[in-house]
């Protein structure tokens, strides 16, 4: 199996999975919608006491096991077996209900990614508009057949880049992307908070209500967000621990990937929201707030035109860095099942992901193809990008906890610091419990 190149190579691929429209997109969509500061507290406590231990957990268990999805749960159904006293490790799999796992991880994966690629395809078109100075509102861009277009684009692009391999795909991409994301964010930041009224963005942002912390609904969107944006319970990080040696310190690359996701999705609020206030324009705008609030902003902005190729630069970039992390789920897993080349499988879940995409790229187009109102792209964000990644998450923290002998799994832990330590325990009973409990509420809100 090939592996990463270096320690760096492998902190910045983790990074670019982390790292993603998650951080931009989606997060100034949930704070814009949940009271802004408020809603950090319940996002800070997900990231560090389900979202970093799970990260953990995945990398534990592709380094572990040295397999991707499908294999690796194979081996955890076979580890039961034996435990059980079953017989061999075939008997153990065919028995154990954990081996369909590996294959749902690869079918919600398939899903994240082809609606993924929708808002990939509209980060391409709006950083070609900014670059050519032709920026048109959302509604025109909508109001026409481009999101199409550019939503196969960008799946071209991702699956050309997984089927070229970890060091010369993966690795080359990301090394390049991670580094000029916090480049040009920085560059950002300089502009926008200097704006008047910007003051007025970052208040918004960092002044929490704790009078709405006794909602449900905000933890359940709090969690639901820590997973999107840290890439854990998609069997990325998984994939991607299967790549490192077995020396590699799982724990101290996992603080460093958490760290840094935080402080881009920081980052990238303070840019946002500095931008909306500064301007009088609404905050809770929604998935559109990056695509329709912002545009306007920056035609009004002194140096807009170049402020707007920074930023949908930068919203661009992290969407291929995470997609082809996405992407290489499936990819991997059914290259190793099979026996089939990289490229092939690319080529097959590429196809397929642009197929099972095609309806939400089309709900934001004059065809607004809908489900009871609501448009297929954001029916699938919530079915695959909140639902279906907290059970996704679910199935990695349940086999992996208590499906491995935790000897084997997590090594010797005496004399460690007290929250590695506490890994076993957060993993095998309190992960579950909070995913349990928040999709319930989730689910049950649909309705």
């Amino acid at each position: 199996m090939e592996e990463w190149s270096s320690r760096l190579g492998f902190i910045l691929a983790a990074i670019g999975s982390a790292v993603g429209i998650g951080n931009i997109w989606r997060f100034s969509t949930v704070v814009g919608q949940n009271g802004g500061g408020a809603y950090l507290i319940p996002y800070l406590a997900a990231v560090f006491l389900i979202g970093l231990p799970l990260m953990i957990l995945e990398l534990q268990a592709g380094q572990r096991t040295r397999s991707t999805v499908i294999a690796a749960f194979n081996k955890a159904g076979g580890l039961r077996g034996r435990r059980e006293g079953e017989g061999n490790g075939e008997a153990g799999t065919a028995r154990s209900p954990v081996r369909f796992a590996g294959w749902i991880i690869c079918c919600v994966m398939t899903g994240i990614f082809s609606y993924y690629l929708v808002i990939t395809g509209w980060t391409f078109g709006y950083l070609a508009f900014s670059v050519t100075g032709t920026i048109e509102p959302f509604s025109a861009f909508t109001g026409s057949y481009l999101p199409i277009l550019f939503f196969i684009f960008s799946g071209l692009l991702c699956g050309l880049i997984i089927s070229s391999g970890v060091r010369k795909g993966i690795e080359r991409t990301t090394n390049l992307l991670v580094p000029l994301i916090f480049v040009l964010l920085a560059a950002m930041i300089f502009v926008a908070v200097r704006l008047p009224g910007a003051d007025a963005g970052l208040a918004f942002l960092f002044t929490p209500d704790f009078s709405v912390l006794s909602d449900p609904l905000i933890w359940g969107a709090a969690l639901g967000q820590a997973f999107f944006s840290l890439s854990v319970g998609y069997g990325t990080l998984l994939t991607y621990g299967a790549y490192l040696g077995s020396a590699e310190k799982i724990p101290a690359s996992a603080a460093i990937v958490t760290i840094a996701d935080i402080v881009v999705s920081l980052l990238a609020g303070i840019i946002i929201f500095s931008i909306v206030f500064a301007f009088g324009l609404e905050p809770a705008a929604g998935h559109e707030l990056v695509f329709t609030t912002l545009p306007y902003a920056f035609e009004m902005m002194p140096l807009g035109a170049i402020a707007a190729v920074i930023f949908f630069a930068i919203v661009f970039f992290a969407a291929i860095s995470s997609g082809i992390s996405f992407i290489e789920v499936p990819t991997a897993a059914l290259a190793e099942t099979f026996g089939q080349s990289r490229k092939k499988m690319a080529a097959l879940v590429t196809g397929i992901a642009i197929l099972a995409g095609l309806p939400a790229a089309a709900s934001y187009t004059p065809l607004t193809l809908s489900i009871q109102g609501i448009p297929i792209l954001d029916a699938m964000d919530e079915v695959f990008g909140t639902i279906g990644l907290s059970i996704t998450s679910l199935l990695i923290a349940i086999t992996f906890s208590w499906f491995f002998d935790p000897k084997t799994f997590w090594g010797d832990l005496s004399g460690r610091h007290p929250l590695i330590r506490a890994l076993p325990f957060l993993c095998k009973y309190v992960i579950p419990v909070a995913l349990v409990i928040t999709t319930t509420f989730r689910i049950v809100a649909l309705f």
